[in-house]
Order: structure tokens, then sequence, then C-alpha cells
């Protein structure tokens, strides 16, 4: 049916919005995020200053910097991409930013081996101003299925008196009736605890506002607030029974690279792979530091946000400064991550024996290191050892040790 339409009319639209509109059958593309997207974002970095130049040059570096083959696919254009709508209401690209369309930039994307993704808003404008999707959604989604679209950031600016799961439904069916697999990414800020709705309507949902390129810190903008890293670690209580294979929870795209030190990088990087959130870089990637580049491509962490098994680390132990979290992963293997939130170096010393029974009795994952025996090795640095001695660590301020257990 839908290879015989030729134009996105209105009528046309309207037809499919009544045809499908109601339908039952229509869901999200269940074979999508199985584990959590990798990719690259422009809103952190550029902000509106995006341009199709811009963005075949970040696919380029993904290859040439090795993000490609860390298993990085995404490369996200955010906000400001818009022209305005036609004269049957279909949504434009800017012609002075995206002289060549969005189907051209799409084809160079998929050329380089990746994907590329889009974004819009459940309102009648986006965040930053431009046309949103409110009342338009069979409609663009039909034109993200032309230019070869691949994911979708779905905003909620301007959206007063609308209801959150009738507006990103209606776009999942939408997208789902245009037939191309496309990975939706929900992006209400947690304002409408979507971890309690969003399950079979988008494969990610941010749980926070905005990140902010610092370590502990707010920024307030008056009605809603920008927040660190360590904020946006402490809202994730409670919600890891949320998250699994095909739906993940949002920790906001990655500012690895855009101003904090090495440590709160490393940190922040880890953090974000062992909590199983989307891992979306937000940097320049085409002038990126040599450290930023190894942190952002460590295959070993990044392994451990796309374990199989797809269950977010729990949190073990918090004391003081310390905090001790704890993934299970496939093949009977677990993650360690041990943070120092302080500002100073942390002496530690973490027994096995003593801290012997772990139970994660919510996924029903557990240890008894009384038993059962494990060799480790550090994600970060390649020391090696195993759990009959008592593990000493001294992490310095900001940063992390990051352990891999296999049974013995």
């Amino acid at each position: 049916m839908l290879r015989l339409i030729k134009t996105t009319t209105l009528l046309s639209i309207a037809l499919l919005a009544m045809t499908f509109g109601a339908n039952a059958s229509a869901k999200k593309f269940e074979e999508l995020g199985q584990t959590p997207p990798l990719g690259w974002n422009s809103w952190n970095t550029f902000a509106c200053d995006v341009n199709e130049k811009l963005i075949r040059e970040m696919a380029d570096a993904m290859v040439a910097s090795g993000m490609k083959d860390a298993g990085y696919e995404y490369i996200n254009i955010d906000d400001c991409w818009h022209g305005e709508r036609d004269k049957d209401g279909k949504i434009q690209v800017n012609k002075e930013r995206f002289p060549s369309g969005m189907k051209a930039l799409a084809d160079y994307v998929h050329s380089k081996g990746l994907k590329i993704g889009i974004y819009s808003d459940a309102g009648n404008t986006t965040c930053a101003g431009y046309p949103g999707s409110r009342g338009h959604e069979y409609q663009d989604a039909l034109t993200y299925a032309e230019w070869g679209i691949d994911y979708l950031k779905y905003d909620w600016c301007d959206t007063e008196n609308i209801n959150p799961i009738g507006a990103y439904t209606t776009m999942r069916d939408a997208l789902h009736t245009a037939g191309r697999p496309v990975l939706f990414s929900i992006c209400e800020w947690g304002d409408n605890k979507p971890w309690d709705w969003a399950k079979d309507v988008g494969h990610a949902w941010r749980t926070t506002g905005d990140i902010y390129p610092c370590w502990d810190c707010e920024l307030n903008h008056g009605s809603w607030s920008s927040w660190g890293v360590l904020p946006i670690l402490d809202k994730q209580e409670k919600l890891r029974k949320f998250a699994g294979p095909g739906h993940w929870n949002d920790m906001d795209m990655m500012e690895v690279g855009n101003g904090m030190t090495e440590a709160q990088d490393r940190s922040h990087f880890s953090l974000w792979a062992i909590m199983n959130s989307p891992l979306i870089a937000g940097n320049d990637l085409r002038n990126m530091s040599d450290t930023t580049r190894k942190i952002l491509t460590n295959k070993n962490v990044i392994a451990i946000n796309q374990d199989k098994l797809g269950v977010q680390a729990m949190k073990y132990i918090h004391g003081g400064d310390l905090m001790v979290f704890a993934k299970p992963l496939a093949n009977k293997e677990w993650a360690f991550l041990f943070l120092n939130r302080g500002n100073t170096p942390l002496n530690y010393t973490h027994d096995w024996l003593h801290y012997y029974e772990l139970k994660d009795d919510i996924f029903n994952y557990q240890i008894d290191f009384r038993n059962e025996k494990f060799n480790w090795v550090d994600l970060w640095k390649g020391n090696k050892g195993d759990t009959t001695k008592p593990l000493k660590l001294k992490i310095p301020a900001h940063d992390v040790v990051m352990l891999k257990l296999t049974p013995r």
C-alpha cells in the first residue's frame, strides 16, 4: 500500500492516519535496540550550528577515529536542521544549511557503513523554535522513511496540555506505519515517568533533564536545570528494574571531551556504560585529543555496556565518597565499578570474602565469594588478579576502577 503513495499530500496522510492510527498491531521495531545504541549527536557541541558539511565530516571522523570499529553506528542531527513546511505540510530541510537535501546526506552516511538520526518534537515547535511534529506525525514519519532515517530523537518542548503517552505512542505508530525501521528515542526528560509506560513505545527514554559538562553541579535556567555527571547518576536510583533489551534508561548524551578532566571523563564514560545508558558522544570527533579518543573507544568498557544479558548495574556499596556498582554479565561474568566521588584520592581495600554475598534480587543473580572464585582484569589499566585476595585500591579524585570478573 505504501509503495503506491508517491507524494505525502494532506489527503494521503489523513487516510494513513485513519487507517493505521488506531491499529492495535502497530508497535515499535522490536528488533532494534537490543543493546544500548552507540553513536554521536550534534547538540552538546554545536547546538543550532549544524549543516551537511559538518555531518559528513563527523561521519568521516567516526570511521577514521576507530569509533565505528569500536561499535558506534549512529550519526544524529539534533535540533535546527528544519526549514518550513510546504503547501501540503511536508517538512523541508533548511536549504542553506543542507543544500543537497537530507536524502543525499543519509546516503553519504550510509555509504560509510553508518546510520543517520534526526530530531523532532511532540509539540508545535521544537525546543529551538522550528516546526514540531504535532499533527504531522504520519506525514513526518513517511518523510523520514523517504530520506532513509534510522533514528529519531523526539523532544518535549511546546507540549502544554498534551498527553505524553498519547503523543509518543502516536509517533511510534506513525514510524511503524511508514515501514522503515527507526530506533525511537523518547526525550521528555523523565517528567512523566516514562519508565512506567514507555517499554512498548520507545527503545530508550531520558530519565533526567539535559546534561552539562561538569562533575557535580546544577545549572539553573529558571524553569528547568541542566545537570552534571553525579546528579544524573544519583537520579537513576530505583530505575534499573525498568531497563532491559530494547528499552533503556537514557542518562543523556555524553560530555566526554567537552571540558572536564581526564578522570571525570573516564568516570562519566564508565558509569554510562555500566548503567546501560545509550553511549551517544557529544564532542567534536574531528579534533578530539588522543586521550578522549582512547576513552570513547575502550572496547572492553563498551563490551560491558553491550553485554547481551542487558542488566543495568546495581548500586552495591555506598559509603562517603565511595560507591561500588555491580553488573551481572552473560556467561556468569560480572562487572564491578569503584567510584571516588570526592575531591581527594581514596584508599580502599575491598575484601571479597568480607562482602562475600551479593544478591541482585530484582533480576535474580547472586554470588557467594566463599564458594565462587573469579579472576579479574582492570578494564582501564589492564592489571589482573583474583578474588581470593583483598583488592587494594588507590582511586584518584573523581576517578574509577572498573573490573571484569570471570569465573575460574
